[in-house]
């Protein structure tokens, strides 16, 4: 404990130490090339904070001590360093760097040079990812990843949607596959932004084949902050604090536009219920026709929320050693009022040891203990569906307990609508904890040729869920009696066991380069899951008594349950690098993959190679004066899928007796409901380029794919028994374009900007279904989706709207109205076979949740110590079904969006898009159809951040650390037609999505 002490004093003044040997060093830097001064220049002393910039004349003062190193760095030329020695200036000359070759990205089991990739990999830096106030830092890469589709989630701790190139699977999902720091995850819930160095996205085959079958939606690989060798200790602490708020909320009709419809549609119940509603509340003074009640239910279910993140990190490393501590604290509340948060800590170290100068060990190590309360959603359909005419709290009713809330069933509705005993009255805990660790051994056989790495991940999540009802009296038909309180109690455990073996040999000959890696890889999956619930909860006012033994023991009959498995997969995979004259790339990749989910097929092998150009090495290319670099690359390959099931099931025979000509007659029925699969196989091939323009200040990347996913599992309907099994019948498609600019110069030793921006296409199709009927039915009845060759998967399946009856002669004069009773006000379908008849056969795709463009761009200024960065994201080319407003249709007593009341058809030429008060109510208009298909559309300003630096030493003498303060703006603006809170609806069907809040927080960054 001494030695402890001692070793933390010494740390905690050497510091003082340090600055009592500063000095001055001045010097100016130019261009190698012709000698010419060098603005904006970073100039930084190595391991510290300390650093300042040239000025026009490429001047620059600094603060440094002997033996302190100064790492000199611009865009476009190549960093130098240099050890300060007893000389007070320093002049330095730097050289051009084409496209910063040296660059390395992280790949699978291994880096890579830039220069030599041959896949389409995209990086994010941390400056960028720590612009965006989030729990998941997923969430950040929204419109900077050209491909990737990041769909919201408003809620308190809730992950966005991820998807990559599309969606490959109709059974197996399509989330990719997490790698921190080579550890393996289906989820990064647990990351804190500011522990993030990069995020790669590897998004072709080429990149994603040394993964194996979990690799199949593509790899997002994420390194966390490390220290330096060589790096003195450095002290980080990073915070914001802000408010998130509701946009874009829907507008119910009010009281006003209600009760016009209700007297429109000459309903009597309708009119009634208004009458009702001012006979308990009174009338309104401004206009007695109206109850003395105008409620915005969402207005009244939503809250302002608050957002804070703490982050502080020590940093460094000796001679041998490197070594990071991060802790942070996240806390966020939802904009849903009632106990709806998320809390999370976080605790992180790693350390990596060269024991000698060919062993090298480390070991890193994540401790994440969360706290989710989950919102209760069914409050937003609630809202949405509670009539304007009643008010929150009913205090004409005094048997309510214990919160007098109102209950539309004393106007005689047949619900109680109110949104507010289930929001107050129901909790749902979620304590989350996770122990993240990994360990690994390094060993050179031959010095920089022959390496030897062995790894062991493991990865110890459980979940314990607490779900209580509690009482809660209204009315005679609204509450909650002692003896149906409720208490759910679920613990589900997650290990993940894994351990790599790999051996690579590097070594050049020449003109030629290689590198071989061979591996193995073990994975131990286990999942258990434990619930019950019980009943009639003594004592159930007091959280004290919210356990399992407080319930009646009766209650738990039937309900507890316990369900577990276990896999074990095993790998072997090899991959080959090689390059000729610098030039000529070479990659191919080869797995084979054992998983005992797929007994016809245990072992599957699929391979992949790609070839590169880097034309810009060429003789002919030299001073071309347009590319600095150029590079063409392409790549095919195969990956099996093994995100499903797996084969599953039994063959069962059931003994009957029958009826058969008044005689009693026994049998037996053979069923099957064995699913013997395969594992779906995504081929992909993609054509690129990479290359940087104009001195190094334009980059471009662009990529063109076409990806099949072959022996496509889904669900087959099996005739006489009736059930659906799911078998490898089928194929799909995904093509798609994607494109990333950007632009960035140092204009003077003051200003600087950049500007960039990406595209991508998408083009998503069933190619093949191997069943009786050609296409296959998913979704609900009512709400139907399909899955048909040529079009896009689960697309929605319905009625084109060609208008709406204006006028009785219009009515008359066409037969397809006489014959269904059709009114004015009612909706004109389209009879796409010209037979007279609306009926399966003129019902056709009316849309796709996929998008078939996205997009996203940025713009970020720095003059002096001041930077302003703007991000944008936008998708078309999808649509939404709005289902909340369908249920609406078909659900009586309920209110209507503002949209549909000011643009209802109520008298010829009113509206030619919206049926009639009455219509609304009317069968016929409520099929599935191009009325309740959206397009979702959208463009947002992504994110905006203002920040101020205030450099190191510059303020009340030289010990001042570098402060940073930033003001952020995360989704403070959104453009949309569809109506609804948010056009992010994960698979395009609304029924009560979350809110997707603004985000706006002031932070503070300190290094010391």
């Amino acid at each position: 404990m001494k030695t402890k002490i001692v070793l933390f004093l010494m740390l905690l003044f050497g510091g003082f130490v340090m600055f009592a040997q500063d000095m001055a060093i001045t010097g100016t830097v130019t261009t190698a090339q012709d000698d010419m001064p060098l603005p904006g220049v970073n100039v930084l002393v190595k391991g510290t904070s300390r650093g300042a910039y040239t000025d026009f004349d490429g001047k620059y003062t600094i603060t440094a001590s002997p033996g302190d190193v100064l790492q000199f760095s611009a865009i476009g030329l190549k960093s130098q360093s240099v050890t300060v020695a007893n000389t007070t200036v320093i002049n330095v000359a730097l050289e051009e760097d084409a496209q910063a070759l040296d660059e390395v990205v992280v790949i699978g089991y291994g880096t890579q040079k830039k220069i030599d990739l041959v896949g389409a990999i995209t990086t994010v830096e941390s400056e960028d990812i720590e612009k965006t106030p989030n729990s998941n830092v997923m969430q950040s890469l929204q419109g900077k990843v050209a491909g990737l589709q990041i769909v919201s989630n408003g809620a308190p701790g809730a992950s966005p949607t991820v998807r990559l190139r599309g969606v490959n699977s109709f059974a197996g999902g399509d989330n990719p596959l997490y790698v921190v720091d080579g550890q393996w995850y289906d989820n990064i819930d647990f990351l804190d932004s500011s522990q993030i160095e990069t995020i790669s996205v590897l998004k072709d085959v080429s990149s994603i084949a040394i993964f194996g079958q979990r690799g199949v939606n593509g790899v997002i690989i994420v390194e966390t902050k490390s220290g330096k060798l060589e790096q003195k200790a450095s002290i980080t602490y990073s915070g914001y604090t802000g408010v998130q708020n509701a946009q874009n909320v829907v507008k119910m009709a009010n009281a006003e536009q209600f009760v016009t419809m209700a007297y429109e549609s000459e309903s009597a119940a309708d009119i009634e219920f208004v009458e009702n509603s001012i006979a308990r509340f009174g009338r309104s003074r401004v206009n007695p026709n109206l109850p003395d009640v105008n409620t915005d239910w969402y207005k009244e279910i939503l809250r302002p929320a608050s957002i804070t993140n703490h982050s502080i990190g020590v940093n460094g490393g000796s001679a041998s050693t490197t070594y990071g501590v991060n802790a942070s604290f996240f806390s966020q509340e939802g904009v849903l009022d009632m106990k709806n948060e998320y809390e999370r800590f976080n605790i992180q170290s790693n350390i990596d040891v060269n024991v000698t100068n060919r062993l090298k060990v480390g070991t890193n190590s994540i401790f994440s203990n969360a706290t989710q309360y989950n919102p209760e959603n069914a409050a937003f359909f609630s809202a949405y569906f509670a009539v304007p005419t009643l008010p929150v709290f009913d205090f004409v009713n005094p048997e309510a307990t214990s919160t007098p809330y109102s209950d539309a069933q004393f106007l005689d509705y047949r619900g109680s609508q109110n949104p507010f005993p289930v929001m107050d009255y129901n909790e749902n805990q979620l304590k989350i904890r996770k122990i993240l660790t990994s360990i690994y051994a390094e060993y050179q056989i031959v010095p920089d040729k022959l390496t030897f790495k062995t790894s062991y991940y493991h990865d110890y999540s459980t979940i314990s869920e607490r779900n209580v009802r509690l009482p809660y009296y209204i009315s005679g038909n609204s509450n909650r009696e002692q003896v149906e309180t409720s208490i759910r109690r679920a613990e589900s455990i997650y290990s993940f066991q894994q351990w790599d073996n790999t051996l690579t040999f590097t070594d050049s000959y020449g003109d030629h380069d290689l590198t071989v890696l061979a591996g193995s890889t073990f994975q131990d999956s286990q999942r258990n899951f434990f619930n019950a619930t019980g009943s009639d909860v003594q004592g159930i006012a007091l959280e004290s008594s919210w356990y399992l033994n407080f319930a009646d023991p009766t209650s738990f009959n039937d309900n507890v349950k316990e369900i577990g498995d276990r896999f074990y997969t095993l790998a072997y995979f090899g991959r080959l690098e090689y390059k000729f004259k610098d030039r000529y790339l070479l990659n191919a990749t080869i797995r084979t993959e054992g998983d005992a989910k797929f007994p016809s097929e245990i072992w599957k092998t699929t391979a992949q190679f790609g070839l590169g150009w880097v034309i810009s090495e060429e003789g002919f290319m030299e001073d071309n004066g347009i590319f600095d670099f150029l590079k063409l690359r392409g790549s095919w390959g195969q990956l099996a899928n093994g995100a499903l099931g797996g084969s599953a099931g039994s063959r069962t025979i059931d003994q009957v007796t029958l009826s058969i000509r008044d005689l009693l007659t026994n049998g037996i029925i053979s069923s099957n409901n064995f699913t013997d699969l395969k594992r779906e196989v995504l081929e992909e091939t993609n054509i690129g380029i990479s290359s940087r323009l104009f001195n190094n200040r334009l980059s471009l990347e662009a990529d063109y794919y076409i990806r099949d996913t072959k022996d496509l599992v889904i669900p087959v309907q099996q005739p006489i028994v009736g059930n659906a099994l799911l078998k490898n019948v089928g194929e799909m498609r995904n093509e798609g374009l994607e494109v990333a600019l950007n632009w960035s110069e140092s204009i003077s030793d003051n200003w600087s900007y950049s500007i960039g921006g990406n595209i991508a296409t998408l083009e998503n199709s069933v190619t093949k279904i191997n069943t009786v009927q050609g296409y296959l039915d998913t979704g609900s009845p009512e709400f139907l989706q399909r899955l048909i060759v040529g079009e896009p998967v689960n697309a929605f399946f319905g009625y084109e709207v060609a208008g709406v009856y204006q006028n009785d002669a219009q009515v008359a004069n066409d037969p397809i109205a006489v014959d269904n009773n059709l009114v004015p006000g009612d909706l004109i379908y389209v009879d796409i076979n010209n037979d007279g008849v609306i009926d399966d056969a003129d019902r056709k795709v009316i849309g796709s949740y996929l998008p078939s463009f996205t997009y996203g761009g940025n713009f970020s200024v720095s003059y002096k110590n001041f930077d302003l960065s703007v991000a944008i994201a936008g998708q078309t080319g999808y649509q939404i079904l709005n289902r909340k407003r369908g249920e609406v249709l078909f659900t009586n007593d309920t209110n209507i969006d503002a949209e549909y009341a000011i643009n209802r058809w109520h008298g010829e030429g009113t509206s030619n898009t919206y049926p009639s008060s009455a219509g609304r109510r009317r069968a016929w208009n409520q099929k599935m159809s191009t009325f309740f298909v959206e397009d979702g559309d959208y463009f947002r300003i992504q994110n905006i951040q203002l920040a101020y630096t205030i450099p190191a030493s510059s303020l009340i003498g030289k010990n001042m650390p570098e402060t940073r303060f930033t003001f952020t703006a995360e989704r403070p603006f959104t453009s949309f037609d569809y109506n609804g809170f948010t056009p992010e609806v994960p698979n395009g069907i609304d029924r009560q999505t979350y809110p997707i809040p603004a985000v706006y927080t002031v932070g503070v960054n300190i290094r010391i």
